[in-house]
C-alpha cells in the first residue's frame, strides 16, 4: 500500500517501507553531502581540452569549495553528443573524452576525497547502424518493449512512459536487460571509481528497477530525475506526492530531485510569490518539507537552465538569470542535499558568492535533515532560521527587508539575499 510521506524537515524517518535498509548511506539522514553537477548542455562540444580534462583541471578548486560529490555526464558511447542516446554501453569513449580521460578525471576527484556520481541512462538504447541492432553488449529484439513505436519489440509491455526518440527497454527481461545493466554498472562503471548514481528519465521505466540497479551497484548516493508530468502551483502536494511515490516505488533505494522546490523558486524569483515556499503546515513547501533526506535540491540543471550564459543551452524551465544567487541562498541553507550547477561557478562568475554560502552551511553544520523554522513567507520576502549541529543560520531572500535581530553575524549577502549565523 502506498504511504504518503508527510515528514517535517529535520524529523527522524522512522518507517517508510520494508526496504528501508536499502537506502543509500548518504540518504539515510543527517547527510553533509553537497553535489556539483559537473557539466552543462554544451560540455560535450569542448575540445582542446575536452570536457573530462576541463573538469579534472578544476578538481582542486572544486574540493576547496566544499563539494563532496561530482555528478559526471553519461559516460557511454551515444548517438547524441550529450550522452542521452546510449549506443554501446560498454564503450566509455564519448564526446566528453576517451575512457582514459574519464578515468583520470574521476581519479582527480576521488584522490581528493570527492566522490563521483555517474549519469545512468537505462530507459532506452539506440542501434549501432539501425533502430535496434544493439551491440557491445549485443541484445536481441526481446529487450525492446512490445509497444515501442518501432513495432520491432518482442518483449513485455513498457513499465513506464514511452520515449519515441529511441527504443524503450524491457526491464522485465532478466537475462539480457537486468543482467546486462548490472554487469555494465559493476564491471565497467564501478572500476572507473564511481560510487553514486543519477538515473535519467525515471518516468520511462518502473521505479523498482532503479532501486534494484542501485542496490546491485551498492550506491552510496542515488537520485532519480523524477520530473512530474505537470506542475500546478495551486496543488503542490500532488507534485510532491508524485515524487514520494517514485521514491517509495524504488523501495526507498533512491532519492529524487526536488522539482517541487525548483518550480516554487521559479515563481517566487520571477513574480515575488515567496509565500509559496511555506506550506499549510508551516514547513518548506517542496519535497524537502516531506522527506528532506531523500530530496536533492537545485536551482537549475543541464535541461532546465542556461549553460555558459543567460539564454544558452537547453533553457527549458529556468529561474530568472539575475536571481540565481537568491536560489542558492535558499537551497544551500536549507535541508535536503543541495546541487550546484557547474556554469554558475565557472561561467557566470559566481564562485565567490557560492563559496561563501557553502562555507556558512558547513560552519553551522547544516545537514540534509536540519530543522527549519520559517519566520516570514509573504509577497516579496522569505526568511527562515535553520538549526545545524554547531550553529544556526538565519537567511532571507526577496526585495523586502528583514533581520534576525541582535546576536547574529552576517556571513554573506548579495542582491536580495542575506545569511547570518549564531
Amino acid at each position: 500500500m502506498r504511504k504518503k510521506l508527510a515528514l517535517l524537515a529535520g524529523a527522524a524517518i522512522l518507517c517508510c517501507t520494508a526496504s528501508q535498509a536499502a537506502t543509500p548511506p548518504e540518504q539515510a539522514g543527517g547527510s553533509r553531502a553537497i553535489l556539483l553537477q559537473g557539466f552543462h548542455w554544451n560540455s560535450s562540444s569542448y575540445t582542446s581540452p575536452n570536457w573530462y580534462n576541463t573538469l579534472a583541471g578544476n578538481a582542486a578548486d572544486i574540493q576547496s569549495l566544499g563539494f563532496t560529490h561530482v555528478w559526471f555526464p553519461p559516460p557511454s558511447d551515444s548517438s547524441a553528443s550529450q550522452g542521452y542516446m546510449p549506443r554501446q554501453l560498454n564503450s566509455l569513449n564519448s564526446s566528453y573524452g576517451s575512457a582514459s580521460d574519464l578515468q583520470s578525471a574521476v581519479s582527480a576527484f576521488t584522490s581528493r576525497g570527492v566522490r563521483a556520481v555517474v549519469d545512468v541512462v537505462v530507459n532506452h538504447r539506440v542501434g549501432s547502424t539501425g533502430w535496434y541492432d544493439f551491440t557491445n553488449p549485443t541484445w536481441s529484439q526481446y529487450t525492446i518493449v512490445n509497444n515501442d513505436e518501432c513495432n520491432c519489440g518482442w518483449g513485455n509491455p513498457d513499465t513506464g512512459q514511452g520515449f519515441s526518440a529511441a527504443r524503450d527497454l524491457d526491464h522485465k527481461n532478466v537475462a539480457e536487460v537486468q543482467n546486462g545493466i548490472t554487469s555494465w554498472l559493476n564491471n565497467v562503471l564501478k572500476p572507473v571509481g564511481f560510487s553514486g548514481i543519477r538515473f535519467d528519465y525515471v518516468k520511462g521505466f518502473g521505479a523498482q528497477y532503479a532501486g534494484q540497479y542501485s542496490n546491485a551497484f551498492g550506491s552510496e548516493l542515488c537520485v532519480g530525475e523524477m520530473w512530474p508530468d505537470s506542475f500546478d502551483l495551486n496543488n503542490l502536494n500532488a507534485n510532491r506526492q508524485a515524487i514520494m511515490d517514485w521514491i517509495n516505488g524504488s523501495n526507498n533505494s533512491c532519492g529524487a530531485f526536488d522539482f517541487t522546490t525548483k518550480g516554487i523558486l521559479n515563481d517566487a524569483l520571477a513574480n515575488g510569490n515567496y509565500w509559496r515556499l511555506k506550506d499549510t503546515s508551516g514547513n518548506p513547501a517542496g519535497a524537502i518539507g516531506w522527506w528532506p533526506a531523500m530530496s536533492v535540491t537545485f536551482v537549475d540543471n543541464h535541461d532546465t537552465g542556461p549553460a555558459e550564459s543567460c539564454g544558452s543551452g537547453q533553457n527549458l524551465w529556468a529561474v530568472p538569470c539575475g536571481s540565481v544567487m537568491e536560489g542558492y541562498a535558499y537551497i544551500l541553507t536549507h535541508p535536503g542535499i543541495p546541487s550546484v550547477f557547474y556554469p554558475h561557478i565557472y561561467n557566470w562568475n559566481l564562485e565567490t558568492q557560492i563559496r561563501a554560502l557553502i562555507s556558512a552551511r558547513k560552519s553551522a553544520d547544516v545537514t540534509s535533515t536540519s530543522p527549519v523554522a520559517i519566520q516570514q513567507a509573504t509577497q516579496g520576502l522569505y526568511a527562515a532560521i535553520i538549526t545545524g549541529n554547531t550553529g544556526k543560520l538565519a537567511m532571507k531572500i526577496g526585495p523586502n527587508s528583514w533581520s534576525p535581530g541582535s546576536g547574529w553575524k552576517l556571513m554573506t549577502s548579495g542582491n536580495n539575499y542575506a545569511v547570518w549565523m549564531q
